[in-house]
């Protein structure tokens, strides 16, 4: 039977650890009043043992027999009675203090009254932190449903204007077609005109004076309905007369008194893509130019943004739920924590009425009695039915309750047959490459060329994996929630298993392929270097293939955020896309293999042209002086969108990080074309200047050390791995594979197939930096997230009121 303690401390929120019952502090106060009851015991129970060893030691009688009863008796009662009547005293003295005050409080010794004192400061803190939890949550669900509200009506309102509309133009068509044909692209469709107003800047001035005032007035219905609607829900209208005062203006038109108002509310999408940031400015360029002469309704509403809207609201509501339903576990574990601790404080120290009396506060307290939580819990679940899933509870709760995924031994089973296949393979490899003397000084030199670099890209990749699973079961095991700092959805997110999985598959299938490929040459097969190129094409279909075999919603996602990444100016930076940039700066040697063999199989060189094709080429190789700065350009992009967004002056700081990364690989590129002294100094220059930046900001910034006064040397004051001595084992890796550069300066000469080898063992070793780096800054990603309680993400609510003045 597990133990309430281990499970207890497996079951709480890692975000909010802090505000939980400190269930092993008060576990060993109970201790500690075990201990000094025992000790009272022993000093009660001692006198009569030494009278009974008095009685029976000697069969006869002695003259020394009454001096030895005497010692006994009284020597060790000198202390006894004095003990026993202070905590008499004390007893009594509480228990007169805890009469006359009312407090919980009962007579008790030291240790029983540290333990009532600690858990009721426990228990207080326990309540604020659920009240305050508890207050925030109900704001949110009440500005949530309020939004709900505004947005059917909106829908409503618009749904109903283009039914309406469609009907006329279905009206005005039977009655005069020629006259009225060239209006129905504005007039008729899917609601355009009402959901955005003017298609273009140009339909402003295009058409005649009729329709635009058509336009117009209609528009203004729809705006005045659409306003009355947010009225109806509690939105205002900055600088907007009321209605009362639109009917006494009746002189001036309904139309165009609502002309003449401006919308002060609007639909507030972030601009978190390319189409979103040029349908914001488009939409700030249109009314600009058409100025007051505007349909309102455009000013805040339009198709787009409804479904952008929808889709946030939505969001909005998988998040509140999230949150009521780790408000709902934080208070049953609290309850049940606090029922543990004090059976067993009663059981040790027998205070049965102070107990009871605390029990009593515990059930009266908010956390344990008030079911807000649950009603809104019960109404956001009713909601989100209704509006999201189309009444059908499954598919609901497949939103807001996925289920995660079961493990099974079929994964660990896979993992172990294709890592043992891939052994067997490769000493399979080994031999025939010994066989057929390739790996000799006179050996193939293209088939050398081929294999080095389609070997080296999918082993890179493979290590990757690898680490990536270890990261994976490191945070696990320290219970760091990447899924919540990367926002994955739990019932698709990889595990270690899966990792592995992927890596021991990737290595299986290219030693294999390489098998092939050297059985074919030894065969003298034509095209046998075909086979690498097969392998690429059969990767490079599996990642983009649509069906639902081998991690599909990982690929897809793996897409998504190269996309962002190479498009990082227009796409909103998130955690995940960062952390994958920061991926890609230590994979620069697999970008330049990638280059040779995209170069190589699709210039047609495995048939006739020999591999020099390449890698003489002058586009080829300004092409690897782009692709060797290309990761830092990337992240330095990230970081200025998230400067421009944020206003956070540490972004521009990190960007010159990584343009100094660009500088120094600028100058190692233009010493390895001039190898002379000027340029060795500017190699060490450039270099231990970035270096020292990317030091420091590892150390500093990514991994939170170094803190000011901090109780761990040369770390943070929390720590979640507890010894201390591998954060220092980790500095000293870390700083000494950020040196790695240091040896393309030293002229060491190597024959080609040993400089094959030392580039690989570089790369690997950077990657291997990088799977170590990642541990520590997730690490400290989830202690920030701890220190502010987030432990579900904020998302931002469409409709919001515009600040004028």
């Amino acid at each position: 039977m597990v133990k309430f303690s281990r499970e207890y401390e497996a079951s709480i929120i890692p975000e909010w650890k802090g505000a939980f019952v400190d269930y092993k502090c008060l576990k060993k106060l109970i201790k500690k009043i075990k201990v000094a009851r025992r000790d009272e015991d022993d000093s009660t129970t001692a006198p009569s043992d030494a009278d009974a060893l008095v009685a029976g030691a000697a069969g006869g009688f002695s003259v020394l027999d009454p001096v030895r009863a005497l010692a006994s008796r009284f020597a060790p009662r000198v202390q006894a009675p004095s003990v026993r009547s202070s905590c008499l005293a004390d007893a009594l003295e509480d228990e007169e203090n805890s009469d006359s005050s009312g407090e919980l409080v009962r007579p008790a010794a030291k240790h029983e009254r540290e333990f009532l004192e600690k858990a009721d400061e426990e228990l207080h803190k326990v309540n604020s932190f659920y009240a305050a939890q508890e207050a925030e949550l109900l704001g949110r669900g009440e500005a949530l449903i309020d939004q709900l509200r505004i947005l059917a009506d909106v829908k409503r309102i618009l749904a109903d204007h283009a039914a309406s509309r469609r009907a006329r133009g279905h009206l005005s068509r039977t009655r005069s077609m020629p006259a009225t044909a060239p209006l129905s692209p504005q007039l008729s469709g899917s609601g355009r005109y009402l959901l955005s107003g003017l298609a273009s800047p140009q339909s402003m001035s295009d058409g005649s004076a009729e329709l635009q005032q058509a336009q117009m007035t209609e528009g203004a219905a729809v705006a005045d309905e659409v306003m009355a609607a947010l009225e109806r829900n509690g939105v205002s209208f900055v600088g907007l007369p009321g209605k009362k005062d639109a009917k006494k203006d009746g002189s001036k038109g309904r139309g165009a008194g609502a002309l003449q108002m401006p919308a002060t509310v609007r639909i507030d999408i972030p601009a978190t893509n390319p189409g979103r940031t040029a349908l914001k400015v488009w939409e700030e360029l249109v009314n600009v130019l058409r100025k007051d002469g505007a349909d309102p309704a455009a000013a805040f509403v339009h198709r787009k943004k409804i479904q952008h809207a929808e889709k946030n609201i939505r969001d909005a509501f998988m998040a509140l739920h999230r949150g009521l339903e780790l408000l709902k576990k934080f208070s049953s574990l609290n309850v049940k924590a606090f029922t543990k601790i004090l059976k067993k404080f009663v059981k040790v120290s027998e205070q049965q009425r102070a107990t009871d009396l605390f029990s009593q506060k515990v059930k009266r307290s908010s956390f344990s009695t008030s079911d807000k939580v649950l009603q809104l819990a019960d109404e956001v679940e009713s909601l989100f039915m209704k509006h999201f899933a189309g009444n059908d509870r499954m598919v609901a709760m497949k939103y807001l309750k996925p289920q995660q995924p079961r493990s099974t031994h079929m994964i660990t089973f896979l993992v172990g047959l294709f890592t043992g296949t891939f052994v067997s393979l490769f000493i399979i490899y080994a031999i025939l490459a010994h066989v057929s003397g390739i790996f000799a000084s006179a050996g193939n030199t293209t088939y050398m060329e081929v294999v080095y670099h389609v070997f080296s890209m999918f082993t890179l990749i493979s290590l990757h994996c690898f680490l990536y699973g270890c990261n994976l079961f490191m945070w696990k095991s320290t219970r760091i929630n990447q899924n919540f700092i990367f926002d994955f959805a739990p019932n698709t997110a990889l595990t270690h298993r899966d990792a592995f999985l992927m890596s021991a598959s990737i290595m299986c299938t290219v030693v294999a392929a390489l098998v092939i490929n050297l059985c074919l040459r030894n065969a003298g097969a034509s095209h046998a270097n075909a086979v690498p190129g097969a392998l690429i094409v059969l990767s490079t279909g599996l990642l983009v293939c649509p069906f639902n075999v081998f991690y599909r919603s990982t690929r897809c996602c793996f897409m998504r955020v190269m996309r962002n990444i190479i498009f990082s100016p227009f796409y909103k930076v998130l955690m995940v896309d960062f952390f994958m940039a920061d991926q890609l700066t230590s994979q620069i040697p697999l970008l330049r293999h990638m280059e040779f063999a995209a170069c190589y199989f699709m210039a047609g060189s495995f048939r006739a042209n020999p591999y020099e094709t390449c890698t003489n080429s002058q586009n080829y190789k300004h092409l690897a002086y782009v692709i060797s700065f290309l990761p830092y350009y990337w992240r330095a992009m990230q970081c200025l969108r998230r400067y421009l967004e944020e206003h956070d002056t540490n972004q521009l700081a990190n960007a010159g990080k990584y343009v100094s990364a660009m500088v120094a690989a600028a100058v190692r590129f233009k010493y390895h074309a001039t190898p002379t002294p000027f340029w060795v100094w500017m190699v060490l220059i450039s270099s231990s200047g970035a270096t020292v930046y990317q030091l420091y900001w590892d150390f500093v910034k990514d991994w939170g050390f170094f803190t000011p006064k901090s109780k761990n040397l040369w770390l943070r004051d929390d720590l979640i791995i507890k010894n201390k001595s591998i954060y220092y084992v980790s500095m000293v890796i870390n700083l000494a594979l950020r040196l790695a550069w240091t040896e393309s300066v030293m002229k060491i000469r190597f024959s080609k197939n040993e400089t094959r080898l030392l580039d690989f063992s570089l790369a690997s070793l950077e990657i291997i930096r990088r799977g170590h780096w990642n541990f520590y800054r997730l690490e400290n990603e989830h202690l920030n997230n701890v220190g502010k309680f987030r432990a579900v993400k904020t998302v931002p609510l469409p409709f919001r009121e515009l600040e004028t003045d």
